[in-house]
């Protein structure tokens, strides 16, 4: 019974991500999706799930979905969600250099 609660916890984590890249970046390619359903690991498909709500681009994303499961850190301004919408703007009243 564990593994049937482990399986259906990764399609649902995988079915979540899926969800998060769609509405952040729109249709989702068919093969990003397929690459999605290739990880067999929780721990990676939960760390995708963080990166996909706050990489600032699906590029960013896609390099972290080829890292794989040795990737662990999400760090700096690499993961800044808002990171396009303030490019070239104003930070705390003063511009970005």
């Amino acid at each position: 019974m564990f593994q049937f609660d482990s399986e259906a916890g990764l399609v649902q984590d995988r079915e979540d991500l899926i969800q998060v890249l769609t509405m952040r970046f729109g249709e989702i390619a068919s093969g990003v999706i397929e690459e999605i359903y290739k990880i067999n690991d929780l721990n990676t498909i939960e760390r995708l799930i963080l990166v996909a709500a706050n990489a600032p681009s699906l590029k960013i994303f896609l390099e972290e979905l080829e890292a794989g499961e040795g990737s662990f850190r999400m760090v700096g301004e690499r993961f800044n969600p808002l990171d396009d919408e303030m490019e070239g703007g104003v930070d705390d009243g003063k511009k970005r250099q």
